[in-house]
């Protein structure tokens, strides 16, 4: 029987998306006009299209999930009298069709948008050249997301184009355009409970899937045979798409940041890294575990995990509102270049391998990112003159922390026990009132954990 946690989900409200509306309009000056376009579908091949992802910005704010969408968020002159806002949210999107949809599926159609996402108003995408450039003329600005989509800032281009074209009525076009983009993402790096619910549920769901991955590894077996246990166990408890393309590296494939071909045989004695996560209600899980294909790790494998392990816990431990990723970052990369030097990794003067963090030439990638509706997720970092990450954490901001390890099969510097042994290590962190919540609470990650669970001869209880 399936785990009914696993499968009882939260769903954001309207009240949710009305709200986020409200208060991107809180923060549009007045007299001004924000544009937002939705995803369109994409081919893959002749006839056939890609699964549908909706452009985020868009859903963020909207809550809609079809493709071919404009969102119009209206914002009045108030002169004097503030009592009557006047501010509006109007949606452009696709009739219903009754053709189209035997083919392809229901459409909301426009009624059924004002009703069940609480849009002021509603038209068909076949009016907007007539309908929209109203809404644009006499605007002081326009805001939307420049430089996402060529075509969709050609089109607004094309109806202030149209508005210009009536300036000889005493139309007045607006001089001034504003990329909104940072609005957005501020709003979106703060996630609210709702939000926050949803990523522990994907958090639980992709843990149980590294779980399985650990379970069903066998020497012989494909990479493959491991992500497609992956993806059932995601499916299988609602999230029905991964969040982004599966990693299945084993051994020195591993060493292979975005290696996706998972076509290798997992061999034995060797280690197999899996970054894979899961998406749900649009949000995403990241989640990497790094575990020994035989199930039980060599001496030099368990040397080199344990501390990546201790680094990562090191830096979970230090999450709390004010602290900032470039001070993680100087405990991480102090603790690892020190761990690398007293095992003989890298030589030369302690003093100058911690000054010139040595250990980069092994951890070759950033500690953590935001994570959300995006697997790398928007929002500020505020990056310094030395490209430090100086932004401080706030209560409800969402990252990945995920320090790794990396050396080469050729790499001929370290000794031959060393040599292809690559391990990542990344949990999902939300940071608390107080401190931090670590989202990813139940994919093992000690050795004996991942030692135990793959010698047990059963997966876990659902």
């Amino acid at each position: 029987m399936k785990n009914k946690s696993l499968l009882s989900h939260t769903l954001l409200t309207l009240a949710e998306f009305t709200e986020r509306r409200a208060k991107f309009l809180s923060l549009m000056p007045e007299n001004s006009v924000a544009i937002f376009s939705a995803a369109n579908e994409v081919t893959r091949s002749n006839d056939t299209e890609y699964a549908f992802c909706q452009n985020k910005n868009f859903y963020y704010l909207s809550g809609y999930s079809e493709p071919d969408a404009i969102l119009l968020l209206v914002k009045p002159s108030f002169g004097e009298d503030k009592s009557q806002s006047g501010e509006q949210s109007i949606l452009f999107n696709r009739d219903k069709d009754a053709l189209q949809e035997i083919w392809h599926g229901r459409r909301i159609g426009q009624t059924a948008a004002v009703e069940e996402y609480g849009f002021d108003q509603c038209f068909s995408l076949s009016e907007i050249e007539q309908i929209l450039p109203d809404y644009i003329a006499n605007k002081a600005q326009i805001l939307f997301c420049q430089g996402q989509n060529e075509k969709f800032d050609s089109q607004v281009y094309a109806w202030l184009a149209t508005v210009k074209g009536q300036s000889r009525s005493g139309v007045k076009a607006p001089r001034q355009f504003v990329d909104c983009s940072a609005l957005v993402e501020e709003m979106r790096l703060i996630k609210s409970p709702a939000e926050l619910e949803i990523m522990r549920q994907v958090n639980v769901i992709s843990g149980a899937a590294h779980t399985r991955a650990m379970k069903e590894s066998a020497v012989g077996n494909f990479e493959y045979q491991l992500e497609a246990a992956l993806l059932h166990e995601f499916a299988d408890n609602g999230a029905r798409h991964p969040a982004y393309g599966t990693i299945v590296a084993g051994g020195d494939n591993g060493n292979i940041l975005h290696y996706t071909n998972n076509d290798d045989v997992l061999k034995n004695n060797e280690l197999v890294l899996i970054d894979a996560g899961g998406e749900l209600s649009g949000y995403a899980a990241d989640i990497t575990r790094t575990f020994p294909v035989n199930g039980k790790f060599s001496q030099a494998q368990k040397t080199l995990y344990q501390l990546v392990l201790d680094a990562q816990n090191l830096a979970i431990a230090a999450i709390k509102p004010q602290a900032t990723f470039a001070e993680l970052n100087i405990l991480v990369n102090d603790f690892l270049t020190t761990g690398l030097y007293e095992l003989g990794i890298l030589s030369g003067d302690l003093a100058l391998l911690l000054e010139e963090k040595a250990c980069k030439k092994y951890f070759i990638h950033g500690l953590g990112h935001w994570l959300g509706l995006d697997v790398h997720d928007v929002g500020d970092y505020q990056v310094n003159d030395q490209r430090q990450q100086c932004r401080a954490f706030e209560q409800g901001m969402v990252m990945t922390i995920e320090p790794g390890i990396y050396i080469p099969l050729d790499d001929q510097s370290v000794e031959e026990k060393w040599r292809g042994i690559a391990v990542r290590i990344e949990d999902n962190i939300a940071v608390t009132e107080n401190g931090y919540e670590n989202l990813t609470i139940n994919a093992p990650k000690s050795i004996n954990d991942i030692e135990s669970i793959m010698s047990s001869g059963k997966l876990p209880k659902q």
